[in-house]
């Protein structure tokens, strides 16, 4: 079917020309009615043609609906392409640095405020749809860029253009006035453009600020978390800082306190019971505020009334303002003024308990001195008779004589005997405790001493059956021989008359520069808790002895003189096991010259004094700590060291060369002992030395050996440290 109209008109043109023929239809029919046959037709026709009309109305009006639809929906999108448009454009406007959109087709599609703001003539040229290219030559030709030396603006928009094609760019622009700006291209996923500008001084601006707010909230915490008031002031003597503390210190509110308050106006805000003490006066706290530099640290103390003591301390800052912080001392000034006096109550208790003490010493002494002259006379004036009875009852033996009055004479010689040794133990310990025992002290050979003892002793021992036995010694000693004879016969006599089964043992052995003497017995034995009450006067633990066996003054005699001699006594017992007695005695020089008249001394007080200095070297602290105590208390001076350079410095500060030197082999580096004796020989040459070391390898022992340095052992031997200091102290007097 043929149309008569075109579809390609609108709804509205169509609908006009299907009018435009109804009306000439309508009009043809009305003038041509006589035609009967061709009436009817076009009637029917024009009928059919309005159906069609409407047919055509209703669907121009639905898709008018449909437009209008359309339309408000893309209304719609326009609005929220714009909404979404401004808020993109805020969104970048609150980005703190410079940002910048390019389309693929590189042309600016949008930018914040903040990009090219350092250069002035770049920012108002920029615009939608400006092309890279210009965008890159308005930057180089900005008179806020500051270009590289050898490059004009052409040869740096060249270079920039040329890395736009990478994918990512980042680098730095310099412009005037010392300031830079970090740029940064990305590209977008439809091939655009993302320019970030960064201002590198104000990130570094506002990372200072931050840091300043960090430390100022750190400082204000730190300085309200004090138990001390503090205040803080510039070098204008105004208030910078403070914490609540020195409000309540000094009664002063809190709304006193502002910053940039002047040091004047706070202390004329001080209370007028407050004073100054420690020798400061207001004046000076004043003086010494108005200096503006070189302040030395000022420290007095103020009262406020009667209960409250605060200590202060002003000091000098770096920038010249000052601290000055208040402590709270009245607790400790109260105990220290209670305890003075205390103190003066206590000095006058104790002066007069001293008075009345010196009263009861010289009370004692005459008293002491009374008897000791007493048991003296006394045992001198029993002598005489003792004596003559001894001579009336040997008297009395003969050949006449039978053998029961034989056995009467010699119980009675016994007796005497037994009589005569008490009194001469009582006259020993008077001599003694009065301290008019005269010694001559002299080398002595030690068989000479001990050979006597032999031939005394022995026929005692095989007459309780008990083995006997001296051991020979070729040592040469300094001592008193009668005294030292005296001391010996008590300890082997004691040892023979408490042993009833078993041996007795005396021998000398070497220890360091002395040799000791050792008395041994397999007897009953000491309990710990006895071991002292042995060496007291008239003390006997077999109470079943009798007179005739001694009163118990022979080990009394014995540890006096082992004392005035300078002889160190020692005991080792176990019960049932028996017990040893040991006498240390120095040795003599070989020469026969006679010592000093004083008492010889034990190795650590000739060590004391020499006045030794050495030097250990040792990383562990405890062992230093440890060998540096026992060394001062044999009188050495102790300079103490954990490694080589801090040895080192040690010496060059004090220059000081010690007399010995002490040095562990592992030292806890690269450094060994050996390797920093080396170094200190060569810096200070002469000077004894020891290796210390745990390590007991043959290589090690080899390596000493050719260093000619001697090895200590590790846990070490008090008599072998005290064997290196005294061979120390010899090549240091000699």
């Amino acid at each position: 079917m043929i149309s008569i109209l075109n579809p390609e008109d609108s709804l509205e043109r169509q609908n006009e020309k299907l009018l435009q023929i109804s009306a000439a239809l309508m009009r043809r029919v009305e003038q041509d009615t006589e035609r009967s046959g061709l009436a009817y037709i076009q009637f029917e026709r024009a009928a059919m043609l309005e159906d069609e009309v409407r047919s055509r109305t209703r669907d121009l009006e639905r898709t008018l609906d449909l437009l209008h639809e359309s339309n408000a929906r893309l209304a719609e999108a326009n609005a929220a392409t714009e909404q979404a448009r401004t808020d993109l454009t805020d969104a970048i406007e609150t980005v703190s640095e410079g940002f910048a959109l390019f389309s693929p087709d590189d042309k600016l599609v949008l930018s914040n405020s903040r990009f090219c703001q350092q250069m002035l003539d770049v920012a108002d040229e920029l615009h939608p749809g400006l092309s890279f290219v210009d965008y890159v030559q308005l930057v180089s030709e900005s008179r806020f860029l500051d270009l590289p030396d050898g490059q004009n603006p052409s040869d740096w928009a060249k270079r920039r253009v040329s890395r736009h094609r990478d994918k990512s760019v980042m680098f730095n622009v310099r412009l005037i006035w010392d300031r830079w700006l970090q740029v940064s291209e990305h590209r977008t996923n439809n091939g655009g453009t993302v320019i970030l500008q960064t201002d590198i001084m104000r990130i570094e601006r506002e990372a200072r600020r931050k840091l300043i707010d960090k430390q100022a909230r750190m400082v204000r915490a730190t300085l309200d978390h004090l138990n001390q008031g503090v205040c803080i002031f510039d070098r204008n003597a105004r208030l910078a800082g403070w914490n609540r503390k020195v409000g309540t210190l000094l009664s002063v509110p809190a709304t006193r306190f502002r910053i940039g308050a002047g040091f004047h106006q706070l202390l004329d805000r001080l209370s007028d019971d407050i004073r100054f003490e420690g020798g400061v006066t207001r004046k000076d706290l004043v003086s010494w505020i108005a200096q503006t530099a070189d302040r030395p640290p000022l420290s007095f103390e103020i009262r406020s009334g009667d209960s409250m003591t605060l200590a202060v301390f002003c000091q000098e800052m770096p920038d010249h303002g000052f601290v000055i912080s208040f402590t709270d001392v009245s607790a400790e000034r109260e105990a220290a003024r209670a305890l003075f006096d205390a103190n003066e109550l206590l000095e006058q208790r104790v002066l007069d308990r001293t008075l009345d003490l010196e009263d009861a010493l010289a009370a004692a002494e005459r008293a002491n001195a009374s008897k000791s002259r007493f048991v003296a006379a006394a045992s001198h004036d029993l002598l005489q008779p003792l004596s003559a009875a001894k001579l009336y009852v040997s008297a009395l033996d003969g050949p006449t004589r039978t053998s029961s009055d034989k056995a009467i004479i010699r119980k009675a010689e016994s007796a005497l005997s037994s009589v005569e040794q008490i009194i001469d133990a009582l006259l020993d310990i008077s001599r003694l405790e009065a301290g008019k025992a005269s010694f001559d002290v002299a080398p002595v050979p030690l068989m000479d001493v001990l050979t006597p003892l032999q031939s005394e002793m022995a026929p005692l021992a095989k007459t309780k059956g008990l083995d006997f036995k001296m051991v020979p010694s070729s040592a040469l000693i300094q001592s008193d021989a009668a005294f030292l004879r005296r001391i010996l016969r008590n300890l082997i006599s004691n040892a023979i008359r408490y042993t009833d089964a078993g041996k007795v043992l005396v021998g000398a052995r070497r220890h360091g520069r002395s040799i000791r003497v050792e008395v041994w017995d397999t007897g009953p034995g000491l309990a710990e808790e006895d071991q002292d009450l042995i060496f007291k006067e008239f003390s006997r633990l077999d109470t079943r002895a009798s007179a005739s066996e001694g009163l118990g003054l022979g080990l009394a005699i014995v540890e006096r003189a082992c004392a005035r001699l300078g002889h160190p006594l020692g005991l080792w017992s176990e019960v049932n096991r028996g017990s040893g007695f040991f006498v240390s005695l120095p040795l003599a020089d070989g020469h026969g010259e006679r010592p000093r008249t004083d008492p010889p001394r034990s190795g650590a007080a000739s060590l004391e004094q020499i006045g030794l200095i050495v030097l250990l070297v040792d990383n562990d602290l405890e062992f230093r700590r440890a060998l540096s105590l026992l060394m001062e208390r044999w009188g050495v001076s102790v300079l103490d060291a954990e490694n080589g350079a801090e040895a080192l410095s040690l010496l060059e500060a004090i220059q000081i060369c010690p007399d010995a030197v002490l040095i562990d082999q592992q030292l806890g580096c690269e450094q060994t002992g050996l390797d920093l004796l080396k170094d200190l020989r060569e810096r200070y040459p002469r000077f004894p030395a020891a290796i210390v070391s745990a390590n007991r390898s043959s290589a090690l022992r080899q390596a000493c050996q050719d260093a000619d340095v001697p090895l200590i052992n590790k846990p070490i031997v008090p008599q072998r440290l005290e064997s290196f200091l005294m061979n120390a102290a010899e090549v240091l007097r000699g």
